[in-house]
C-alpha cells in the first residue's frame, strides 16, 4: 500500500492519522525538491520515531514507489498538503491502473496559512511559480499570471523556486514587472508560515528591498482589489500600527 502523507507546515504538523500510517510502513520517503524545509529531517525523525529516506524528483517521477508498494507498505511524506504537486497525482493514477491500494492523508499548507494575512481566499486568482533564473533562461510566465489575475481584481500568490534567495526573488520580480508593464505598489511577504519563525509583512517594494534575513520558505503576494476588512487587516502588518 502507498501512503501519501501531508506534513503540514512545521515538524509537528503531521496528523495523528499520519503518524499511525507511518508506523505501519516498512519504507518512509521524504520528498525534498518542492520546498526549502523550515526544519531538518532529523527533527522530523524524532517526531515520527522512524528513519526517512530522501526522495528527489527523479525518485518520485520514475514511479518506483508504486512498484515497492506492491509488496509492502510505503509512505511518501510531503511538506504541506500531499497533493500540491502534479507528480503526486501521477502516483495515484499509477496505483489505480496497477490495482495497488493507496491512501491520501491531508494536512495544512501555505494555501490555508495565507488567510492569516486577512486576504480572502476566494479572491485569489491563479497561483504563480517563480523559477530561479539562469543566465540564458529568464522566464516571466509568473508575472504574466499576475497580469491575468489583475484583470479580474484577484490577488496573486507567487511561490518561489527552492533555493531562490529573497533578494534575488525581488530582483526578478522588479524586472519581470517592468517588462510586463505592471506597477507594484505594495506587496505581502510571508515567511515560514505556521512555524515559530513566522512573519507577515505588508510593505512597499522599496521598503522590502532594504530587508535582510528573510527566512525560507517564503512566498510573495501581490494584492488585487481590497475589501475594507482586507485593508484593515493588512495594515496590522504594515509596521504602522
Amino acid at each position: 500500500m502507498l501512503y501519501i502523507i501531508g506534513l503540514g507546515l512545521n515538524e509537528r504538523g503531521i496528523s495523528k492519522e499520519g503518524l499511525e500510517a507511518v508506523s505501519k510502513c516498512k519504507k518512509i520517503y521524504l520528498e525534498n525538491y518542492t520546498v526549502d524545509f523550515p526544519y531538518t529531517e532529523y527533527q522530523l525523525e524524532e517526531i515520527i520515531g522512524k528513519k526517512v529516506k530522501i526522495a528527489n524528483r527523479e525518485k518520485v517521477e520514475d514511479l518506483s514507489l508504486v512498484d515497492e508498494a506492491q509488496k509492502l507498505n510505503v509512505a511518501l511524506l510531503v511538506y504541506g498538503a500531499p497533493l500540491s504537486a502534479t507528480t503526486h497525482i501521477t502516483l495515484i493514477n499509477e496505483c489505480r491502473a496497477s490495482g495497488i491500494k493507496y491512501k491520501i492523508i491531508y494536512a495544512a499548507s501555505v494555501f490555508d496559512a495565507i488567510a492569516e494575512t486577512g486576504l480572502q481566499l476566494y479572491k485569489f486568482g491563479k497561483t504563480a511559480s517563480m523559477p530561479k533564473w539562469q543566465k540564458s533562461f529568464e522566464p516571466e510566465s509568473f508575472m504574466e499570471i499576475v497580469k491575468e489575475n489583475k484583470k479580474i481584481d484577484a490577488h496573486s500568490l507567487i511561490l518561489v523556486d527552492i533555493g531562490l534567495e529573497f533578494k534575488d526573488a525581488l530582483k526578478q520580480l522588479k524586472i519581470a514587472a517592468k517588462n510586463q508593464e505592471i506597477k507594484i505598489e505594495k506587496l505581502v511577504v510571508c515567511q515560514a508560515l505556521g512555524t515559530r519563525n513566522q512573519k507577515i509583512l505588508f510593505r512597499s517594494l522599496e521598503e522590502v528591498e532594504t530587508f535582510s534575513g528573510v527566512q525560507k520558505p517564503y512566498c510573495i503576494i501581490l494584492p488585487g482589489k481590497l475589501h475594507f476588512l482586507e485593508k484593515e487587516t493588512l495594515e496590522i502588518f504594515s509596521g504602522k500600527r
